[in-house]
């Protein structure tokens, strides 16, 4: 028998239990249920009513794609650094680096990798600017991780502007002009959302000890109440504002969607706040997709905008 036939059958090679059991648990750290948040990529482009040319498509989709590297770097490096305590938490305990399926040297070393990889892919398939917003979001992250999510309020700060950031990157990409009225109704609307998700946990926290951050002892839910309430607040002024400003051209719609979609927005605001008061609020993205109502008003808001972007 010639040696091609013993090679030929002769049983290749599988990926052992182990290899496999790393991938899934990296898949798992990656944390892929919070990717649906770099959708904001596209707030920019779809804003200057840019977002349907090729080259648009082309830049938001890999802005989406770079920013959830980055984003995948940070849980990584931050699951690797917070694995011990993680181990002695209820819920944190059965995160794949804090249960062992992803070893903590991986961790860091794919983190590593990825927040290197992806501001320099930017650069090359993007722009430089869009690289730097980039680092400077992995630089902001990775000194959240490291002490700032222990300060009061700089912590609502540095996640709000992570949010700030996703709805950032796609006009950063296309050298769009960000508006004022945008970045404050952004800015804002994502404080409105993060202090509420913070109030949430702190009311369904009362009377625990170390059922979730440790900061949250330190704010009371009257604080947290007060900032969510006056970032609704700003961001509902901010939208109104911007939808009442004609800019110097002329109206040519059927109708005028920018001001009817007013409605819309103040709607969608005042329904989230429902689960806000409540401290259901958990993750937006939850809370958005749970709640029909809240889904049709979101659908309907996007739908007038869309109608005033195209000046139908």
């Amino acid at each position: 028998m010639t040696e091609s036939a013993l090679l030929e059958g002769t049983p290749q090679p599988q990926p052992g239990p182990q290899k496999i059991g790393l991938l899934r648990g990296l898949f798992w750290a990656a944390r892929p249920r919070q990717w649906v948040k770099n959708i904001l990529v596209v707030a920019a482009p779809a804003a200057a009513g840019e977002l349907f040319s090729h080259r648009a498509l082309t830049q938001v989709a890999l802005c989406f794609l770079l920013f959830t590297a980055c984003a995948i770097a940070v849980y990584l490096i931050n699951d690797a650094r917070d694995a011990d305590a993680d181990r002695a938490h209820p819920v944190k305990r059965h995160r794949p680096v804090a249960a062992g399926q992803v070893p903590v040297p991986v961790a860091y070393v794919v983190g590593a990798a990825l927040a290197v990889v992806a501001p320099a892919a930017a650069v090359v398939l993007c722009s430089p600017p869009t690289s730097a917003l980039l680092m400077a979001y992995l630089g902001m992250q990775l000194a959240y991780c490291v002490g700032l999510k222990h300060v009061l309020v700089v912590d609502l700060v540095v996640v709000t502007t992570g949010f700030l950031m996703r709805a950032m990157i796609g006009g950063v990409a296309l050298g769009i002009p960000l508006s004022h009225w945008f970045l404050i109704t952004t800015g804002f609307g994502a404080l409105f959302m993060v202090a509420a998700k913070r109030y949430s946990e702190a009311v369904q926290m009362a009377g625990k000890t170390g059922a979730t951050r440790a900061l949250l002892t330190e704010y009371t839910t009257g604080y947290l109440r007060f900032v969510w309430q006056l970032a609704a607040g700003v961001a509902v002024l901010g939208y109104c504002l911007w939808a009442l400003e004609e800019g110097g051209l002329p109206h040519t719609g059927v109708l005028p969607w920018r001001q009817l979609s007013m409605v819309a927005f103040i709607l969608a605001v005042l329904r989230y706040a429902v689960f806000a008061d409540r401290g259901t609020a958990g993750e937006p993205e939850e809370v958005v997709l749970r709640d029909r109502p809240l889904a049709l008003i979101g659908g309907a808001w996007l739908g007038m905008y869309a109608l005033e972007v195209a000046d139908w």
